[in-house]
Parts: structure tokens; sequence; C-alpha cells
């Protein structure tokens, strides 16, 4: 599929490696048409024999995806239509990365830029993710707008870290550099940034070189693991908390003071703790 029926995503295919960019300005903030081209392009692809890898960066070096659209606390039906085609059991951003991390070809994140919440949760449903030294962060800074992660964050990390971490990620709520997101094994690994190009496209390229029914029976026998039940607490817990007034109200707070500009998402944990004193 070509890039000329998408706005948000630039989207180029070479060699069986299509490689997407995301271009959401100013911050590639999550809403919900991102989410809607992301998951049309997933779908268009999932059985074109053409496309054996998938490549994710970001138009941005600043951002690669900020965090669920904020202004969606005031739109109550945005998701109306996505959440019709959600399987049953999930929410619509559990579904978004449970197609991602369901997705028959190679997924690799090339992480530059600043990742939290719902960015961080793609981040984490991808095959392999592969971070820029001094250029990448993550985090799951939800607990500092009332909530706790409700599109697979607690499932997908409690498959790479020990209960501790995730909890430190998940109550910390602090951003988290490349090299200690490898360390934690959120991340697959870290590369000083002038390497990060070319270490991604030898390896997608080579996997995509790969005799035919290689790629699928890997995956095949590594399947991904059944998190239904994980998924059910979590957005229950997810739910409980957003229905109270402490998240409407952090969440407003935090647009009016500069959330989702590039100034505020480069201290978006300090501007967000501030609205707690």
């Amino acid at each position: 599929m070509t890039g000329k029926n998408f706005t948000r995503l630039h989207i180029s295919q070479e060699r069986g490696v299509a490689r997407i960019t995301i271009d959401n300005p100013p911050v590639n903030v999550l809403d919900v048409p991102l989410m809607g081209e992301i998951r049309r392009y997933l779908l268009s692809v999932r059985d074109d024999p053409s496309v054996r890898v998938i490549v994710f960066q970001s138009a941005d070096p600043e951002f690669f995806i900020a965090h669920v659209d904020m202004k969606l606390i005031d739109e109550p039906h945005a998701f109306n239509e996505v959440a019709r085609d959600a399987p049953e059991g999930l929410n619509p951003f559990q579904a978004f990365g449970e197609l991602l991390r369901e997705q028959p070809q190679v997924t690799i994140v090339k992480l530059a830029g600043f990742a939290r919440g719902g960015g961080a949760e793609f981040v984490a449903a991808a095959d392999m993710v592969f971070a820029a030294e001094g250029r990448a962060w993550l985090a799951q800074c939800e607990a500092l707008m009332g909530i706790t992660p409700g599109g697979g964050a607690t499932q997908y990390l409690s498959s790479r870290m020990p209960r501790g971490r995730v909890l430190e990620v998940v109550l910390g709520a602090d951003l988290f550099d490349a090299a200690t997101a490898e360390r934690y094994g959120w991340i697959n690994r870290v590369l000083p940034e002038t390497e990060l190009n070319g270490f991604v496209d030898d390896l997608a390229n080579n996997i995509a070189a790969l005799p035919e029914g290689v790629i699928a029976a890997a995956k095949k026998a590594l399947p991904p693991e059944d998190l239904r039940d994980g998924f059910l607490r979590e957005h229950d817990a997810w739910v409980e908390l957003f229905q109270r007034p402490a998240a409407a109200s952090l969440i407003r707070g935090g647009l009016e003071i500069g959330a989702q500009t590039k100034d505020g998402e480069r201290r978006l944990e300090d501007l967000l703790r501030g609205l707690q004193i």
C-alpha cells in the first residue's frame, strides 16, 4: 500500500521492508486519526506477502508518540467506531496494542524522542525496539493524571520485567532513558544515534531476505502470550480511576498549562506533578 491514502503516516517499501514514519504535529499525539491510520495500514498488509518487516519511526526527532490525546477527556464518543471493532474483552487502546503485537510481519520500533503513556504501550507491543542513546525516553505517566495505564502496559511490561520494576514504572511515573530501559528489559538495545539507522536497516533487510516461511515459523513457535484476564483487570482498574473527578481535573489542568505543546511535553512529568501540590 502506498502512502497516498494517509496524511499522518509516510510509507515506503523496499525489498520486503515497509518503513512507516509517524508525522502528527506538533508532538505526535496518539489521537483518533493517527490510531485509525496505523490500524488501517496494519490490517491492509496483514496478508500481503510482499511485506515481511515493518519499521516504525518518527518524523520528529524529539517525539516518537507523545501519548494518547488528552483532549479526548471532553470527547467521550470519539472512540465509538474503534470500540465497535475491538475484540470482545478489550478496550480500544488494548485492541490497538494487540493488533500490533499479533501482526504476522516482524514489527520493529526505531525509537528516538519521547514515548509516554499510549506511545510507550505501542513501543512495548512491537516485536523489537532499538533506541538512540541519549535521545530516547519512555514513561508510563498515567498515575500523574490520576489513572493507571489502560492500553496494555501492565501486561506487556509484566512479561519483560519483575513485578517491582513494573510498579516502579507505573507508580514512579518518571522518564526512563534508553540505557535504563534496556537494562530493565523494556527495549532490545540502545545504540549510538549515529549507528541506529544502519543497525535497524541491516536487521530489517536481513530478516526480510530470509527464506519463505521462516518468519511465520518463528512467530508461530513464539506465540503471543494470552493476556486476556490481565487486560480485563487492567481495564477495570483504569475505568474505575478514570471515572473519579481527580482524573478529569488533572488531565484538563495539564492541557491548560502546556501539555501537548512541544515545551510542555519536554517537561511533562514536572508539569503534571506541579498540579498535585
